[in-house]
């Protein structure tokens, strides 16, 4: 009786009635992440070839640019599938005594034969109904034990993604820094940019000396007046569409304040230590050095009138009146990374706990015409590569 009781509970608790609402496959998640994986490992794999390429800047700004991609593709996929382990492991919870009630019917059939099962001190009439008891039960308690398999196979795929990650990203790390390492040579010993115009002329030293802020210094800057040349390319017919020069997270869009209540004109951007960035759109470099305390500012040229700012990067590229391609390197953001050996497993925690963590340097952007700041809002696209910051 006893027994059959526990049956019964078991049957109301396996009902397809009282079951939980489907939930997202972590099987996506896993997918794209070894996706991600792949398309790491193949930029590693270019890293040779780049070394003897004609080019080397551009090539080794590929390999570089190609890693932080499946990084930031590999950072989202673990993130949805450490997002539905979490799920997962709170709802084993939450349904501590559910399961165990389901697991303790199981048992008991296991452990007793069927025909056992069936027989009842009442009779017939008890022993007809603890076949009909028997045969509700069964298909609840498989359906049910079908479903924690399942949930703990998602699991298991997790922590293997999870594993497998880590000790990939630990043996890629050497190489994606001997790639940021060359390239930064690469460019210095690069002799074939055209040049528009000469070295900065006093007056922009004199402007930086006098600057009391980044914006009074930009401002100054748009006024000197500089052989720039022949127009570029269309640049307002690319206002909407230009891509972001690092991977990462906006932290703060345009004017808007921070904890501090300091605005900015601009847009500050979370990345990864020793992020690269690149231009957007065709340019001539109006200054690169230090300014105040922003770290290194790189001002570049894309169109008559306009000026693009970059501030806060560790290193950066190129000299003054330098003629840059979209996608050539402006710098390399500062920041250490962990040792090779803790670098994986720090990637695969900060993944799981999201948001900006791992994220720890912060490049600063602005666009101008003329005296005016516009909302780069208007003008960059929000991709996989730089995302808003999510709540």
């Amino acid at each position: 009786m006893k027994l059959l009781r526990s049956l019964a509970l078991a049957a109301l608790i396996a009902a397809p009635g009282s079951a939980q609402e489907p939930q997202p496959s972590v099987t996506a998640a896993v997918a794209e992440a070894q996706d991600a994986a792949a398309q790491l490992r193949a930029a590693v794999a270019k890293l040779a070839d780049a070394v003897s390429a004609d080019d080397q800047v551009t090539a080794l700004t590929e390999v570089i640019r190609g890693y932080e991609l499946g990084l930031s593709a590999l950072r989202d996929g673990l993130r949805q599938a450490s997002a539905r382990e979490a799920d997962l492991r709170a709802r084993f919870e939450s349904q501590r005594g559910r399961l165990a009630s389901v697991l303790g019917a199981m048992t008991a059939l296991q452990q007793a034969p069927e025909t056992t099962l069936l027989l009842h001190p009442a009779g017939a009439l008890a022993n007809a109904r603890s076949g009909m008891v028997l045969a509700d039960v069964t298909p609840g308690l498989r359906a049910e034990a079908e479903r924690l398999q399942d949930d703990l196979a998602e699991i298991a795929t997790v922590r293997d993604l999870q594993a497998g990650a880590a000790q990939m990203l630990g043996a890629g790390l050497a190489s994606v820094q001997e790639a940021r390492r060359l390239l930064a040579s690469a460019v210095t010993d690069r002799s074939s940019l055209p040049v528009r115009f000469a070295d900065a002329p006093a007056e922009l030293q004199k402007l930086r000396d006098a600057a009391q802020s980044l914006d009074e210094f930009a401002a100054g800057v748009a006024k000197v007046q500089m052989d720039v040349g022949p127009p570029m390319e269309d640049f307002e017919g690319a206002r909407g569409a230009l891509p972001l020069p690092v991977v990462g997270t906006i932290l703060r869009l345009y004017d808007q304040p921070d904890a501090a209540g300091v605005e900015r004109p601009g847009w500050v951007i979370a990345t990864p230590p020793a992020a690269l960035v690149t231009t957007p759109w065709p340019a001539t470099i109006r200054y690169r050095g230090p300014l105040l305390d922003y770290g290194n500012v790189m001002i570049v040229e894309p169109a008559r009138g306009y000026l693009l700012v970059f501030a806060g990067m560790s290193q950066v590229f190129g000299e003054v009146g330098d003629v840059l391609q979209a996608g050539d390197p402006l710098g390399l953001m500062g920041g250490t990374e962990a040792p090779a050996q803790e670098f994986g497993a720090q990637f695969v925690t900060d993944a799981a706990i999201g948001g900006n963590a791992g994220r720890t340097e912060s490049l600063y952007l602005e666009l101008r015409k003329g005296q005016e700041t516009l909302d780069p809002a208007d003008w960059f696209v929000l991709n996989p590569v730089v995302e808003p910051e999510q709540d």
